[in-house]
């Protein structure tokens, strides 16, 4: 009898900090931000995913709009659970979908603790999963775009996500030596918020701060195809009234430098710890960059020039983790060394 029978309809969830999706029957079906809008009265869920997003930071004194994840790990239990619930209610289509008779594979941090480890394990299963089994966030990611970790070749992942940025050396099936930083598309967000009322004193939200990053995000202040200004709106913090600006690529490079030189830190300090013969490996097969923060322009090029290595950035590296976690439920006899139970 295998140890791991998993049936067509267990699915595999990256449980992400910005963003949560779900894998099933082949395909991702589910796609949301991981953000639930809860009425005070009663703790009735009122959205989730993209409509409770919609409704973040322009709630009335009865709404709360919660993000149950920080810096990749679970910091509302209560909500967690909700949002899973209702994540996994998308899937089927009706609340009776996922029965107590199906399994669920979760993406954690490679830097997660015991404590945060049972978190999310807890709050799976009181979401109604029968088994809760977990896949470290770099061993997916690598799974997930294409390169066999079974083998004894060593490879450099850098998954830059929401709330946590994770670099690991893998190889046979595991980790050999990894950071795990929470310097991640978070704090960058926080970054632009900050040096907008710093710089231009106007007052901007979360929402419209990760829209300068998709905008005119930049880690290099010199790009060869800048992307145009962008315009802003906020409240002028001196007269309280609403006001729109330009804001430039380069302005937000200058913003972002001191947080992705701690990604640049983290990147070197896992090259240091790398034995030589993976470091040879690494020569060879470059460094994959994937998460959201992969996207950021010009980010592959600034690390480029501080490793003088390689570096490739994932095809669709938003889902690189998620479509790593569908693999190893398809073949759970060939990836079982790499479930955390």
């Amino acid at each position: 009898m295998k140890l791991f029978n998993f049936l067509s309809s267990d699915i595999a969830i990256d449980l992400g900090t910005a963003n949560t999706l779900i894998y099933h029957d082949g395909d991702i079906v589910v796609d949301e931000p991981s953000i639930i809008a809860i009425h005070k009265v009663g703790n009735k869920v009122l959205a989730i995913g993209q409509q409770a997003r919609q409704m973040h930071e322009k709630t009335n004194e009865n709404i709360r709009t919660i993000r149950p994840l920080k810096d990749g790990v679970i910091a509302d239990f209560t909500a967690a659970e909700l949002m899973i619930r209702g994540l996994v209610k998308m899937v089927g289509g009706n609340s009776r979908f996922f029965s107590p008779s199906h399994r669920m594979v979760v993406s954690i941090p490679s830097g997660i603790t015991e404590v945060e480890k049972r978190a999310v394990k807890d709050s799976c299963e009181h979401a109604g999963a029968k088994e809760v089994f977990m896949v470290y966030e770099p061993l997916a990611a690598a799974l997930g775009i294409g390169i066999d970790i079974t083998q004894p070749n060593g490879t450099m992942i850098v998954d830059i996500g929401g709330g946590t940025t994770e670099i690991a050396v893998v190889a046979l099936s595991g980790i050999v030596c990894e950071q795990s930083i929470r310097t991640a598309g978070d704090v960058l967000t926080s970054d632009i918020v900050d040096y907008m009322r710093r710089e231009h004193n106007l007052l901007i939200g979360e929402r419209s701060a990760e829209q300068i990053k998709i905008e005119v995000g930049s880690a290099l202040s010199e790009l060869p195809n800048p992307p145009a200004d962008y315009d802003i709106r906020g409240r002028d913090l001196m007269t309280g009234i609403p006001k729109e600006i330009k804001i430039s690529y380069s302005e937000i490079a200058y913003t972002l430098d001191k947080s992705i030189a701690k990604i640049e830190e983290a990147v070197m300090k896992a090259l240091e710890n790398t034995p030589p013969e993976l470091a040879s490996d690494i020569y060879s097969n470059g460094i994959q960059l994937t998460g959201g923060g992969a996207l950021l322009r010009g980010l592959d090029q600034r690390l480029r020039a501080k490793t003088k290595l390689p570096v490739h950035v994932a095809d669709d590296p938003l889902k690189a983790v998620v479509r790593g976690i569908g693999e190893v439920t398809k073949n759970p006899d060939l990836y079982r060394p790499l479930l955390v139970m």
